[in-house]
């Protein structure tokens, strides 16, 4: 059984599958040379991934088994275990990124020549994608009529925790490859990582919040939401569980409708792979280039408090808020007029939840080229600073420097406070440059 993004036991059909019937199993994660390659830079995703990989071992241990971990080509790796171990059958879940896509790909070609069977599983998803189509085919390009199905579609029941993992004779759980990972600086504030911190979390939050969410998932400084996104990525919880258990509480309506989200971005990806680097539509637009303006953005010193606010967080935190995720996309792609896989690749470089179906296709969201049907959409920062941070806690919280100015008046501070407190003036006047966007997209318009 080999993992990628299902680092858990429970609801995991690939590990009951592959344990079913009382067979021996090989617990397999493969450190993917290609995929460490890219991420060095990201040691935020990097440490969450070996705390998560350690934490699995200790879950399969406590069922009579454990992980074996082997780094190199992830095809060649996956099936030099299984000869070593007679194994007829290699199972593993599927998944929607271009590169995932191609790696199984590969795997079935060349088990194919070696007699061994390679069986993909659901789990990645609440809703594998391509299982749901519009009448016409093709996959949903709209988010409300997927959701419409997706709340409407069968799900799979949750599989049960297998009850004993039996190794092959000869096999020890392995974890050495893990010390060799060079992990890098990790942002100060990061969660630990792994399937019981992921589930502790997700119990206090929905016994504590889940009834509200509906009302504060907005709340910037009540920070309200359930921050599960990187075990979700991981797969350190089970999307279908989650949304199976919480759905039909108060509240969990509204909490599903965002995993259908990350499910709508899966079967967008899975139908255009492209989309990961290209528009999914095209505006024409000729982005500008300005070193400048993207480094104090990605610093947090742009001159507005709730833009700066939201890219400390993601410094401190490998996190951001996703009310102020798309307020900091906004000015990037708009108030900057710099292209989205800019901001893009820099949230992939510190986000614990980094995700390429849901960071690429919620940043063409709100530049304007992805499913949004408003391409033109923008999102005010001193707005939407005053109306989901009414009195200031979370720009004061994260921008330090203007921890003394109160209420409301934190959102847009006069010169002679920015010049008391050391702030910076706004890099852009923020009408001046919608205005000016909003020109450049009529000019470029078909």
């Amino acid at each position: 059984m080999v993992f990628t993004r299902d680092l858990r036991v429970r609801d995991n059909p690939a590990l009951a599958a592959a344990a079913g019937d009382s067979r021996r199993v090989l617990p397999l994660f493969v450190l993917d040379g290609a995929v460490l390659g890219r991420d060095p830079e990201c040691p935020n995703r990097v440490g969450f991934l070996l705390e998560a990989l350690r934490d699995l071992d200790a879950s399969l241990r406590g069922l009579g088994g454990g992980l074996v971990v082997r780094s190199g080509d992830w095809v060649q790796q996956v099936l030099r275990a299984a000869a070593e171990v007679g194994a007829a059958e290699v199972h593993v879940a599927d998944d929607v990124s271009g590169y995932a896509r191609r790696r199984l790909a590969r795997l079935e070609a060349a088990a194919a020549g070696v007699r061994v069977g390679v069986l993909r599983h659901p789990g990645v998803t609440v809703v594998p994608p391509g299982l749901l189509a519009p009448s016409g085919g093709g996959g949903y390009k709209v988010f409300t009529p997927y959701h419409r199905a997706w709340s409407a579609a069968r799900w799979r029941p949750i599989v049960a925790r297998p009850r004993a993992i039996a190794l092959p004779g000869g096999v020890r759980p392995d974890l050495a490859a893990l010390d060799r990972v060079a992990v890098g600086s990790r942002s100060p504030l990061v969660p630990a990582g792994g399937e019981a911190a992921g589930t502790a979390r997700l119990r206090a939050w929905s016994a504590a919040r889940l009834g509200e969410y509906l009302a504060r998932h907005d709340d910037l400084p009540g920070d309200a939401t359930s921050r599960i996104s990187p075990y979700l990525h991981f797969g350190c919880l089970s999307p279908l569980e989650v949304a199976t258990r919480l759905r039909d509480r108060p509240g969990g309506e509204a909490f599903a409708r965002q995993l259908c989200w990350r499910d709508f971005f899966h079967q967008v990806l899975a139908a255009h792979p492209a989309a990961a680097r290209a528009d999914f539509r095209d505006r024409g637009d000729r982005w500008r280039v300005d070193g400048e303006a993207f480094r104090a953005w990605c610093e947090g010193r742009t001159g507005y408090p709730l833009v700066d606010a939201g890219m400390r967080q993601l410094l401190r935190e490998g996190f951001m808020h996703n009310r102020a995720r798309m307020v900091v996309a906004s000015f990037l792609t708009k108030d900057l007029y710099l292209d989205w896989r800019l901001g893009a690749r820099h949230f992939m470089s510190l986000l614990v939840d980094g995700d390429v179906a849901s960071n690429q296709l919620n940043w063409q969201w709100i530049a304007g080229t992805g499913t949004d049907s408003n391409p033109h959409r923008v999102f005010n920062p001193t707005v939407q600073g005053e109306r989901f941070d009414p009195d200031g806690d979370y720009v004061r919280r994260h921008v330090t420097e203007l921890a003394g100015v109160p209420g409301r008046a934190v959102h847009d501070p006069d010169p002679q406070t920015r010049r008391r407190c050391g702030y910076p003036a706004p890099i852009v006047d923020h009408r001046e440059a919608i205005a000016a966007f909003r020109a450049l997209r009529a000019a470029q318009a078909p």
